[in-house]
């Protein structure tokens, strides 16, 4: 138990996926996750641990943004043992070709700024994410998109921790230097899984887009969001 996870020793599985919404973890454990139990509701950020096709798995949220984010990934490492975190999230599109309903694997994370950008001081640290991972969700990836008709691109995101964002200048130079979407934690998860050793990787589902201004109908999240979910299963036990 720390803080911030009321899981005993034990209950949270060495592979863990990281929704930022508590309510999308739980949806995501009963829809996938076979004898799914609730492990952690510490201030409402709810956590399960279940079976996926025989594998142990715990679906745990993350809150918004990067310091959020921080807080439950270095508990989940250091004191529960996690060895393969998985964001699922949603994105922001910033290129014509990435459509909303679309899936992104973030192979860098960009940022102005996170927790661990601190330690580097003057040094840009260019966090990634697991290669072996990255390549079983491709894998994977390019037989979902196909059956479901969507897109799957693979490249660069921008991880920031302001959602109402003042910068267009910013997001001009994002678009034009290929950055394919926005959210608001995969860079910091990069950041820890490089200093602890760890596996990590960031799958995102388009949910609306900064250069159309569509953006998904809420009847359309559950459907679109299991794409990632099932992605990153299957990456994470390849």
């Amino acid at each position: 138990m720390t803080f911030h996870i009321g899981a005993k020793s034990g209950e949270i599985a060495e592979t863990v996926l990281l929704p930022g919404d508590p309510y999308r973890a739980r949806w995501a454990a009963q829809t996938f996750l076979q004898d799914a139990v609730l492990v952690n509701e510490v201030r409402g950020m709810l956590g399960y641990t279940g079976t996926w096709r025989g594998h142990r798995v715990t679906i745990q949220g993350s809150g918004m943004g990067m310091p959020s984010l921080s807080v439950y990934a270095n508990e989940l490492i250091r004191d529960y043992g996690a060895q393969t975190l998985i964001r699922i999230g949603s994105a922001g599109g910033m290129q014509p070709q990435v459509k909303v309903r679309d899936v992104v694997l973030a192979m860098a994370a960009s940022t102005a700024g996170s927790p661990s950008r601190l330690m580097f001081r003057e040094m840009n640290f260019a966090p990634t994410p697991d290669f072996g991972l990255l390549r079983a969700a491709h894998e994977a990836g390019q037989a979902i998109a196909a059956a479901r008709g969507i897109g799957l691109h693979v490249g660069g995101i921008y991880s920031s921790d302001t959602f109402y964002d003042e910068r267009p200048d910013l997001n001009e130079a994002l678009q034009r230097h290929g950055v394919l979407a926005v959210e608001m934690e995969a860079a910091e998860l990069y950041m820890l899984a490089a200093r602890y050793r760890r596996r990590a990787l960031a799958v995102l589902t388009i949910s609306d887009h900064l250069l159309t201004h569509e953006a998904l109908p809420a009847e359309d999240r559950e459907r679109s969001f299991g794409d990632m979910v099932e992605i990153a299963l299957t990456a994470a036990f390849a």
